[in-house]
């Protein structure tokens, strides 16, 4: 009992804010600036242009002797979208501004006017005019400011409340500078970005409303049990009358429901109450239950509080596999950064919501959410598409700081369990990530790390009794946590990845609780190979496959394929493929997590082949699936695919009359293909026949165009797919000119370099280094972090693409690569 009441107060701790009864999502009608103000007085004086949005327009600028400029944007915004990625500079760390006006009308009589923020980057300050109404340290989880108080005060001055035509000026200031006693570590692999990149809500409640619910589903047998905990949010001491909870099934029917005894104080235990045969929770049947917790007022207002829960047990076996309710499931498993092409971590919920459908469909049933608290539209979709969370605060490599920096992760370690306690999704709580990394301070006390790890530890299960911990790679922390991840990355940052299935045994037996999480490579989109495992000739097997401090650079140290193989999709797929086929004879195996589904931004990579990119995805920084994708699709979805390796291929090289190999990654049980109209003949599908589980054929090439297509069948169920290219059979010296082109037409075309020999043959291995630019009307669409969205970017296979908006007049695109004439290429719209 006693150890139930601490649990409750520690999550209560974190619930600093009531959840209404009404709630409006600002998105609209917001100024920002991305520099400091010298107050908050410059966001509202008379000048500034805040009349001007009052009055709903933008105000760019006051009058003539205004400063600053303010530019009009839509929330979610942040303030790194595009120079995250930018090749030639680093990305802005430091304050900015936001404003905007609210139409406040509470409808409660006496009750609270709340802003909400789902995150904001990285310390954060609210006004209201003038008063500063509310202060978050951390970029990741939610908070709260009650500004009720604040507007009353401001309707108070009529000057004022004229000026603003009887709207509340609201001021935002976000920072994200860099700060050593602030988590996350600026030594992070990923862009650690500003400003209001999440949604923000103005929430109406009543006088009593609550500040957090927490419900314990929990399987017994045959029955389930829903436990019920609520915080009361009463700031002015209104009376609570009543307080019950109620639970319906996914058809909306009432399964259970509770009148609880109101008690005294605001912690409240609404009791328990039993659900007959719950239907369980599991990836390929979400079921989900809708808890409902209404609490009275004494003048009869109802706030009601709505959540979804799920039925599920799990355990992870010791020395064993993993089981979710008593049957062993093998996690299929990737990670997920916010992050996208041109908006930086400011993503939509719809962007959100087809980015894990695209997860779901590539056959996912567990993803790890690195490395911090992510948008509760993340959580609320794995509930509902069936995909298993490990989620963690974002205390990432560096060592540990101070006082400050301690506090800060232990008070995001409480939000984090606190704020997503009730999603059934969630099996882990991660405590760090690489804590053996060290660097922001001059002392590195592995002794004083495990001890601030025991306590995150401890502290995470008081407030979560029934969920794991976890962390990934620190070895000397191992034994703290109850699911450990070593460092496995046979075959990118060492050894060779037919070394894997050795490595994680080895590495299995060391700890308890096992779950591999990150493995993979780094591939450069539409950059293919005819002998993609070349590298490994020179990479010595037998050495370890951990990752180890300096492996991520492209320069010096042990031959290794991160720094000396061709970043080519061929290899990355025979990496993914053989490492699937592997896990999948290793009935031991709790699972693993590839990492990373989707390219994304960092500051400590800018020698990538897109600088400033991470691009080890399976889908490009804009969403786009590379060919990997599928070599997952093959082995994990259950809907009937077919993929003909080389989608983005557009010209294959070889002898002429040489056999050639052809991959079809599908999860059919055959497969026949037809070569320029000629069937190639039939394969059986074999998991374990590497590569592409036996769906592959020797093929003689013609030269010049030739035409692939595949029939794949699954009992009556047929798929198709085809893919068309040209063969080179001449061989080609090293580039000395560029043949520079224009594609399509339109208000936005593709321009596209092709690096060639003396003698005008296409250089097709080329990875020169080429620079874009643009003088005239139109603009480039630069800044994306993709292979073709960047200015300053490797060729593949000897070509280079970027877009161009195009405008009324002319423009004149020029392309450098170092040791060529510049080229240059004029464009007009008509």
């Amino acid at each position: 009992m006693i150890l139930r009441y601490f649990v409750f107060t520690a999550l209560l701790a974190a619930a600093t804010a009531a959840r209404g009864q009404e709630s409006i999502r600002l998105t609209a009608n917001w100024e920002f600036i991305r520099q400091d103000l010298g107050g908050v007085w410059e966001a509202v004086r008379p000048g500034s242009g805040a009349d001007a949005l009052a009055g709903g327009q933008s105000s760019n600028r006051g009058g003539p002797e205004s400063v600053p400029v303010w530019q009009p944007v839509t929330l979610p915004h942040c303030i790194n979208a595009r120079d995250g990625v930018d090749p030639d500079g680093n990305y802005y760390q430091g304050p900015a501004w936001y404003r905007t006006m609210l139409a406040v009308k509470n409808p409660y009589p006496g009750g609270r006017v709340l802003l909400h923020f789902e995150g904001a980057g990285q310390a954060t300050d609210v006004f209201v005019f003038t008063t500063r109404v509310g202060r978050h340290i951390g970029g990741y989880d939610e908070w709260t400011v009650d500004i009720t108080d604040a507007v009353a005060a401001f309707r108070r001055d009529s000057v004022e409340v004229k000026r603003f035509n009887d709207l509340i000026p609201v001021a935002v200031r976000t920072d994200n500078s860099r700060d050593a006693e602030r988590i996350p570590s600026s030594m992070s692999d990923f862009t650690i970005y500003g400003g209001l990149y999440r949604y923000v809500d103005l929430v109406y409640v009543p006088p009593v409303s609550f500040a957090g619910v927490f419900a314990d589903a929990m399987v017994e047998g045959a029955t389930g049990r829903v436990g019920v905990r609520a915080l009361v949010y009463r700031p002015t001491a209104s009376r609570v009358a009543g307080i019950s909870f109620l639970l319906k099934d996914a058809a909306g029917k009432v399964v259970a429901m509770k009148e609880a005894a109101v008690g005294e104080g605001d912690t409240l235990d609404l009791g328990s109450a039993v659900v007959k045969a719950p239907r369980l929770w599991t990836p390929d049947r979400p079921e989900l239950y809708t808890l409902e917790a209404m609490v009275r007022d004494g003048n009869g207002g109802v706030c009601t509080y709505t959540t979804q829960i799920g039925f599920r047990s799990y355990q992870f076996a010791d020395h064993g596999p993993f089981l979710l309710n008593g049957s062993r499931l093998l996690l299929r498993g990737t990670h997920r950064h916010e992050d996208a092409a041109g908006e930086g971590a400011a993503m939509t919920e719809e962007e959100m919501r087809n980015e894990m459908i695209l997860m779901k469909e590539m056959g996912v049933n567990f993803i790890r959410l690195a490395h911090y608290q992510q948008s509760p539209i993340v959580l609320h979709l794995c509930d509902s598409l069936g995909i298993l969370v490990w989620e963690e605060i974002p205390w990432c490599r560096g060592g540990l700081g101070g006082a400050r920096y301690q506090e800060q992760a232990r008070r995001m370690l409480t939000n984090m369990i606190s704020q997503h306690y009730n999603h059934p999704a969630v099996i882990l709580w991660g405590l760090g990530n690489e804590n053996d990394w060290p660097g922001d301070f001059p002392d590195f006390d592995k002794s004083t790390i495990r001890d601030f790890m025991k306590g995150l530890n401890a502290l995470a299960h008081r407030l979560d009794p029934g969920r794991k911990t976890s962390i990934r790679r620190c070895d000397f922390c191992s034994d703290i946590p109850d699911v450990y991840s070593p460092s496995i990355w046979a075959g990118w940052y060492r050894g060779v990845f037919t070394e894997y299935r050795a490595s994680t045994e080895e590495e299995f037996k060391k700890v308890p609780h096992f779950l591999h999480v990150e493995w993979g490579g780094d591939s450069h989109v539409r950059r293919h190979s005819e002998n993609p495992d070349k590298a490994l000739l020179h990479v010595r097997g037998g050495q370890g496959t951990d990752e180890r401090t300096g492996d991520a650079s492209l320069y010096g140290g042990a031959a290794r394929v991160s720094k000396d193989g061709d970043w080519s999709e061929t290899y990355i797929c025979n990496l993914f493929d053989w490492t699937l086929k592997e896990q999948e004879k290793m009935p031991w195996l709790t699972g693993t997590a590839q990492w990373v589904f989707k390219d994304f931004s960092t500051p400590l990579r800018p020698d990538n082949p897109v600088p400033f990119v991470n691009q080890k995805g399976v889908v490009e920084r804009d969403g786009a699936p590379k060919e990997g994708y599928y070599v997952f699709q093959s082995y994990w979805a259950t809907k009937l695919m077919a993929h003909i390796y080389g989608h983005s291929f557009p010209m294959r090289w070889g002898d002429e009359g040489e056999q050639k190999m052809v991959k079809v990654y599908s999860n059919a049980a055959e497969a026949e293909l037809f070569v320029n109209g000629m069937s190639a003949g039939v394969r059986k599908r074999n998991s374990q026949d590497y590569p592409a589980a036996g769906l592959r054929w020797a093929v003689i090439f013609r030269r010049g165009e030739n035409r692939l297509f595949v029939v794949a069948r699954r009992g009556a169920a047929v798929v198709r797919d085809s893919v068309s290219f040209q063969y080179q059979t001449e061989k080609w010296g090293k580039p000395a000119k560029m043949e520079l082109t224009r594609v399509g037409d339109g208000d936005t075309v593709w321009v596209r370099v092709r690096l060639v020999d003396a003698a005008g043959v296409p250089c097709l291995d080329a990875a020169n280094w080429v620079r874009w630019g643009l003088a005239g009307d139109g603009r480039l669409i630069d800044d994306l972090g993709t292979s073709t969205g960047s200015r300053y970017v490797q060729a593949f296979n000897g070509v280079s693409m970027i877009r161009v908006a195009m405008r009324r007049g002319r423009s004149v695109v020029s392309v450098a690569v170092d040791g060529l004439p510049t080229g240059f290429l004029n464009l007009s719209k008509n």
